[in-house]
């Protein structure tokens, strides 16, 4: 196993996961400032995390650094980009073309982060046959027919609550291997399936209720 490679026989921690990111992105601002070399007590002060965290979190990522000096800067960064997924690009269907489906449609920054969506899909005929930023958007029906042209196996869940149970069915029973769901609605899946939930009305909702904690104390 080389220095590029990663332990891929240690299941990576969530928490951890998370925060790699966090570190890739300052990292990348060391880079823009001249650096070198980084070391965890550099991103401890970026970021406000424990030197001895980010230690080993960088732990699961098959790199040494060099005593006193650090990691180096270009390699620290190519590592974690194919550590985290981001170097390879993975194709993915969304569904649901309302405000926040078609917002994701006009990031064009989630291809940079690894993520292709390549199709989308909904009932809205004002939609269907159209596209936004260059990605067709077919109706929900041929999801099945346009499964197996692509080849997508990862679906972009932004559907009104209502239907969410229903198109992530409908998603797995056509070979979807992962969902990344944005809806505030907690999906059932086999055990097989990978989900990641990304509410954005949860996080609203810690944000309001942190804000009106300080605003009372």
């Amino acid at each position: 196993m080389n220095g590029h490679q990663i332990k891929a026989i240690t299941k990576v921690p969530e928490p951890t996961l998370r925060r790699l990111p966090w570190y890739l992105s300052n990292v990348k601002l060391m880079r823009e400032r001249g650096e070198e070399y980084v070391s965890s007590t550099q991103i401890s002060k970026e970021i406000n995390i424990d030197a001895s965290q980010i230690a080993k979190d960088l732990s699961y990522v098959n790199i040494s650094g060099r005593t006193r000096v650090g990691y180096k800067t270009d390699e620290l960064i190519h590592v974690l980009e194919d550590f985290l997924g981001f170097t390879n690009i993975h194709k993915a269907f969304l569904f649901g073309v309302g405000s926040l489906g078609g917002a994701l449609l006009h990031d064009s920054g989630l291809r940079h982060f690894g993520l292709e969506i390549v199709a989308a899909f909904d009932v809205n005929p004002l939609l269907v046959g159209k596209q936004l930023n260059g990605i067709p958007i077919y109706h929900s029906d041929t999801f099945f027919e346009k499964r197996k042209e692509y080849g997508v196996n990862i679906g972009v869940l932004t559907v009104p609550i209502n239907i969410a149970q229903e198109i992530t069915d409908m998603m797995v029973e056509g070979g979807i291997k992962a969902v990344w769901n944005f809806t505030p609605f907690r999906i059932r899946v086999p055990e097989n399936i990978v989900v990641q939930n990304t509410s954005l009305y949860a996080h609203l909702a810690v944000m309001f209720n942190r804000l009106n904690f300080n605003q009372i104390k």
